[in-house]
């Protein structure tokens, strides 16, 4: 923790246009909901002929997961999802600066009985997490329902850096660098649970396998998820939060426990943990983070499909 206290440091001229963002979402985070959610599809909508890099990444990753659409219907789908990626800006300073009494106002919970079954046999709980453009707002739900560890990746700006790893502790109790392999198993040993999300493309690696996700039959996905599952008395429980429709707030959703997992075989664990993470994306394909190159780093020989 000695490394996310406020240092006099942040005070210099660079980190000045981050105090200001971050003073702007503080601000945002006044105003009512349904006022937050108009403002987000507004900017959302305003960002994409200045984000064209972004919106022909997610154009192609959703041509690529959901071949059957029509051009039409895939460009509707990458607007929708921009105006949700707005929302998610203001949802940052919801999660933030938001008293727990208004986050829970809006949250319910579905499939909680699968968690309560894991935690009566003192089971440490790995939850199997996805890139959900709701990230913020999810990392302040689970804190609420099951304070945990998580994992995550440190940002370049020390400030930010501050400030997002200060945001997801509201709730919990710590956040462990995606590098920390060996406290991941700590918690694990100690019957406690870990938010991990295997479904970004962090290059190829020793712990990456190439399973399908979607319809990509080769998508470079994080294998860590079986590894860590090894450890003894230990669930893996899919969860993500969903932003409901209107004004309505939002669904905390656990999955029952994956049966017979781990195997002996880490592709075939891949696999299963990539089918789960499809099954959440259904629910609600537009929130997720098409924005990321999630197939950027291919098999050899095989061409860049951006």
């Amino acid at each position: 923790m000695d490394a996310y206290k406020l240092k006099l440091s942040f005070i210099h001229p660079k980190y000045w246009l981050a105090w200001l963002g971050i003073f702007a979402l503080f601000l945002s985070s006044l105003l009512p909901y349904s006022t937050l959610l108009k403002l987000g599809r507004l900017m959302g909508r305003v960002a994409i002929p200045f984000a064209k890099e972004r919106f022909h990444t997610a154009r192609r990753n959703i041509e690529l997961c959901f071949p059957e659409l029509t051009p039409e219907q895939v460009d509707q789908k990458v607007k929708t999802n921009f105006e949700n990626t707005g929302i998610a800006l203001f949802e940052m300073g919801m999660a933030w600066f938001w008293p727990t009494w208004r986050v829970r106002g809006l949250l319910s919970v579905r499939g909680i009985e699968h968690l309560q079954h894991a935690t009566r046999q003192d089971k440490g709980i790995i939850f199997l997490g996805a890139h959900f453009l709701t990230l913020e707002m999810g990392a302040r739900a689970l804190g609420l329902v099951h304070p945990s560890y998580a994992v995550y990746r440190k940002n370049s700006n020390e400030v930010l850096d501050y400030w997002f790893y200060w945001g997801r502790m509201r709730e919990h109790k710590a956040m462990l660098d995606r590098k920390d392999f060996k406290a991941m198993l700590r918690v694990l040993k100690s019957s406690q649970a870990l938010w991990y999300a295997p479904d970004h493309d962090y290059g190829r690696h020793k712990s990456s396998v190439f399973a399908p996700f979607f319809d990509v039959k080769k998508a470079n996905t994080v294998s860590g998820t079986s590894t860590l599952a090894r450890v003894k008395n230990t669930v893996v429980i899919p969860m993500f939060l969903k932003r409901l429709p209107g004004n309505e707030g939002y669904e905390l959703v656990f999955y029952k426990a994956l049966d017979d997992f781990p195997s002996n075989d880490l592709e075939l664990d891949t696999t299963r943990t990539n089918q789960q993470i499809e099954e959440m994306v259904k629910e609600c394909d537009d929130q997720y983070m098409w924005l990321h190159r999630r197939f950027k780093t291919r098999p050899e020989n095989e061409e860049s499909v951006y």
